[in-house]
């Protein structure tokens, strides 16, 4: 056991060295690193260990646990659409057709089919959310989307493990007693926890936090987040599910940002592990007498399931958004090689079919992070020009806004594009909103004076704001609005004479220029 431990720890820091030279993830490695590991010391026949297994679990349950952190009860209001309407779609289409397809376009029978069906479902949460965390796109518009839908897909562990219980067993008339069991042990869990993170948690966290022991604080945390794993397990339902609950309970609390801090090193070491794990499920043997049937299956799951979450998406995101939702959730994820095992042993499933899908499941895991490192260039490809008029650029919170398209608004974008430097524009003239879209800018239609409009492209109140407004009523009226959104050292308002600098002088805005001062010296300069 330690030659492997060694082995392991060594082989995945040669093969991350490498991959991080040719601009590849790490976990590309971890992956690859388990597939080397399983063969160099023979461990195909042992490869499914469940002790390792419930241990790499955990990387997942970090995972969720961080995120639940970034998603407390009032931010998971805002996303009850993602989860509960575009998660619950995505999931009951994805089966409803790879169903229909497996049985009356294969043959293969109606219990088999309905397996595949669930584990094709499903993506790849721990890859997908770590790679959005990552780079930041988790907080914007089509991360939200992803988000919603994998939590979704998370909760939808919880009927599809019913479901095989019942097929495996035929159910009977104990299915009532099992599913009022589920719904009762939900709300006793959902309940438990709230009582704790509402009466208990914030002062234990304090008492934790008055002993100065970082120790003590890292172990109170890693002690509340397999606690509440662990109970929801007892519960029946899925460990990260518990875990994700707990997150958004700290999340009320003051400490969120601290626990997050500390958890990071616990939950990517944890997660390495489970994508060794993927790794050593690989069957090369498998791989190799199937390929062409692996090599089919890998785009036509792709197709279908793009297709899919970008027709539900669609209805609410704009094309980019919903582009980049489905590219998102392609591939097939962790929890259906879970699936496949589980339906294998209650012999659900042909072992053929179980290792042509679980190879096919860890090869689409595989080719993630490349997609996901190249998605805004796909976005690009695929985006057509005309679809700019609705898209707000999605790096918005790091973007100086411009409001108005004017000649000086013009002027200005022309030299931060030439020096590199990001803006958006804001425009409610329709003919000068689509010079700008011919001019390629990053510009949406609206009226700057109105708050929903501002919300869209201002994202922090540290947010350089140019406005250059050449009605005077409406630069008055957006800067009053502007001033809810932004500190007011941050806002530079352009003016044409002294006169209209008195509209906004009350407003206590730092810079204000005025146009005519700014050419008379210029003419004054070149007199003298």
């Amino acid at each position: 056991m330690l030659s492997i431990i060694v082995t392991t720890l060594f082989l995945t820091l040669i093969i991350n060295i490498f991959l991080k030279r040719i601009g590849l993830p790490p976990i590309i490695g971890y992956i690859f690193t388990g597939t080397v590991i399983t063969y160099l010391f023979g461990l195909q026949e042992s490869h499914n260990n469940k002790e390792l297994k419930e241990i790499a679990e955990f990387g997942v349950v970090f995972l969720m646990f961080t995120i639940g952190l970034e998603m407390s009860i009032e931010n998971l209001k805002k996303i009850r659409y993602e989860v509960f309407i575009l998660g619950t779609l995505q999931i009951l289409l994805t089966s409803t057709v790879v169903f229909l397809i497996s049985k009356y376009g294969f043959g293969i029978g109606g219990k088999t089919s309905v397996v595949i069906a669930m584990a094709m479902a499903l993506s790849s949460t721990a890859i997908v959310l770590k790679s959005l965390n990552e780079n930041g796109d988790i907080s914007k518009r089509y991360g939200r989307n992803v988000l919603g839908i994998l939590i979704m897909q998370d909760i939808a562990v919880i009927p599809i493990l019913l479901i095989i219980w019942f097929l495996s067993t035929n159910g009977g008339g104990e299915t009532g007693i099992v599913v009022a069991q589920m719904i009762f042990g939900a709300i006793i869990l959902v309940g438990l926890l709230w009582v704790i993170g509402k009466y208990l948690l914030e002062p234990f966290l304090s008492a934790i936090v008055k002993t100065k022991s970082d120790e003590l604080f890292i172990t109170a945390i890693l002690f509340l987040a397999i606690g509440a794993s662990h109970l929801a397990h007892l519960f029946e339902f899925s460990y990260s599910l518990g875990a994700f609950i707990a997150g958004m309970l700290i999340a009320e609390t003051k400490y969120k940002h601290q626990v997050e801090t500390d958890l990071i090193p616990f939950r990517d070491l944890l997660l390495g592990i489970f994508f060794v794990t993927v790794g050593m499920q690989i069957n090369l043997s498998v791989m190799v007498e199937n390929i062409f049937i692996i090599l089919t299956l890998i785009p036509t799951v792709f197709l279908l399931k793009f297709s899919i979450i970008f027709a539900i998406t669609r209805i609410r995101s704009t094309q980019r958004a919903s582009l980049k939702t489905a590219i998102s959730l392609v591939q097939i994820g962790e929890f259906s090689l879970a699936v496949l095992e589980l339906s294998g042993t209650s012999g659900l499933i042909n072992p053929e079919y179980s290792q042509i899908l679980i190879v096919t499941t860890v090869i689409s895991m595989i080719m993630t992070p490349m997609i996901l490192m190249n998605i805004s260039l796909f976005a690009d490809k695929l985006t057509p020009h005309s679809d700019a008029d609705t898209e707000v650029p999605e790096d918005i919170d790091e973007r100086v806004v411009i409001l108005g398209y004017g000649e000086f608004g013009q002027r200005v974008a022309r030299v931060m594009r030439e020096s590199g430097m990001p803006y958006a524009i804001v425009e409610n003239n329709i003919d000068t909103y689509h010079k700008g879209i011919e001019n390629g800018e990053p510009i949406i239609f609206g009226n700057a004076g109105q708050s929903n409009i501002l919300k869209l492209v201002i994202k922090n109140r540290d947010q350089k704001v140019i406005v250059a407004i050449d009605n005077p009523k409406k630069l008055r009226q957006s800067c009053e609005v502007l001033q809810k959104f932004v500190s007011s050292d941050h806002i530079i308002v352009r003016v044409h004479s002294d006169r209209e600098r008195e509209l906004v002088s009350d407003l206590e805005i730092d810079w204000v220029i005025v146009e005519n001062e700014l050419v008379s010296r210029e003419v004054l300069d070149i007199i003298r």
